[in-house]
Formats: structure tokens, sequence, C-alpha cells
């Protein structure tokens, strides 16, 4: 039987307790020089973030961390300044627990900024305890969708929230989609995935993909039933289907 998976209230990660594993996604470590670029003056969030996980993981007595893709965020290159965020990013990390990167689609030449011990995997995923774990930027292999759950992240979740008065917020959130069973075995003839669970982005400068408005990124966006798919913010709130957003936004 596959641990439970139990995402923690007012943070966008996930813990599977009985293993001491936790998994976040989509770091976008230098996102900032990217926003200054375009006239947003913030501060880094590198080390706000290490002292989040820093503190997740003692609390919780991690053993071992999963980054589910994208660590960096400057493509096709990177700055030195983001090298060096990264790999110190890293090598604080794994002074606390043993970590597991798959690569995502920003992540090009990651393995240069990898310190022994850190355990590189393919980036069409990696199984962990029978659930598959695949950042979601390109076709997962067949090992993952033989998985009854996969794990992605990518496409930086959101809900577009609107009040009475038609002002609209857009808040983190996590998606539990049921698989479309044509769409699955037309790819994956044997597959026996039955749902998918969407992480929001670690980096809160990220952005996201309004899931009760946009599209999702990637291959799972035809896999995934996401009129039918489950809203949950981080504080643990359950908002209902995606469907029935979209009807009252």
């Amino acid at each position: 039987m596959s641990p439970t998976l139990q995402p923690l209230i007012d943070e966008p990660a996930l813990l599977l307790k009985e293993k001491k594993l936790l998994v976040i996604a989509d770091l976008h470590i230098g996102i900032e020089n990217e926003l200054r670029e375009n006239g947003l003056q913030v501060p880094s969030q590198t080390k706000i973030m290490e002292e989040r996980l820093i503190s997740i993981v003692t609390k919780n007595k991690i053993n071992d961390i999963i980054l589910l893709g994208d660590i960096k965020h400057t493509i096709p290159s990177s700055t030195y300044q983001e090298r060096t965020d990264v790999k110190r990013f890293l090598e604080t990390i794994q002074s606390y627990s043993t970590l597991h990167v798959l690569p995502g689609n920003h992540d090009g030449n990651i393995d240069r900024l990898l310190t022994p011990g850190i355990q590189l995997h393919p980036s069409d995923g990696y199984v962990f305890e029978e659930i598959g774990f695949t950042h979601g930027h390109r076709k997962p292999s067949d090992e993952i969708m033989q998985c009854d759950q996969v794990i992605i992240g990518h496409s930086h979740p959101t809900v577009m929230l609107m009040d009475r008065l038609g002002y609209r917020t857009f808040e983190q959130c996590w998606l539990r989609g049921p698989i479309l069973s044509e769409a699955l075995k037309e790819k994956y003839p044997t597959s026996s995935t039955s749902q998918v669970l969407l992480m929001p982005a670690f980096n809160p400068l990220c952005g996201g993909t309004a899931v009760n408005q946009d599209t999702l990124l990637g291959p799972f966006r035809s896999l995934i039933d996401v009129d039918n798919a489950d809203l949950y913010l981080l504080d643990g709130s359950s908002l209902g289907k995606v469907k029935d957003l979209k009807e009252s936004s």
C-alpha cells in the first residue's frame, strides 16, 4: 500500500510522513533578475526559501527531499549569481537531508551545480514507494504511468476568486484530478494511474496558471480531467470542483 500523501498546512509542500519524505516544486532561484529587468524591484527569495525549508525539515524530521523540478530560473544559461545561489542553497539543504533532483524545463545543466551525494533522476520521472514523481513538462515514462498516483509541478496552480464587487484575487492551490481514461489508454495502454496531484510553486514570486480560467501546461493537460478535479487552498480549505468555480467566476 502506498504511503499517505499529506500537504502541509500553509506551505506548498507535500509530506509522506511514514517515509519522512518531503516534496517541493518550482523554486525558480534567480527569478528576481527577470522581474527586475521588467521594472519590478523585489528582494531575493533564496534565503527566505532556504529558511522556510530548513524549518519544515527539522520540524518534521525529514530524511529525504524531492525537488520536483525548476530549481533554477534562467534559461538557457544562468548568471554567475544564480549559479552561486543555486549551488549554495543545495549544499545547505543537503546538510539536513538527502536530496533527490528531478530536472524541470528550467534546469538545463543542473548537473553541474550538484555536489556529490545529491541524487539526480531522469526528467521523465522517478518512482518512490509506488508513487510517480515528475516535473510535468515532458512526457512521463511508462514506469511513472504504472503508478496509481502521480505528483507533478510545472503549472504553478492558482485559483481565481472574485468577490461580489467583481474584485479578483489569485490564490495558490493544490489540484487533485482524476485521469481521463480514454486519453490515458491511447498514450499508455497498460497504465494504472487513477489520479494526478498538481503542486503549487514553492517560490511565491512565480505567478501561476489559474486553473479555473486557463489551460494547464505540459502533456498532463490532456490527461487530467480538470473540470472534475478538486481544489484546495494552502490553508487546507476545500473549494470543491474546478467546474463549479468556473461557473461562478
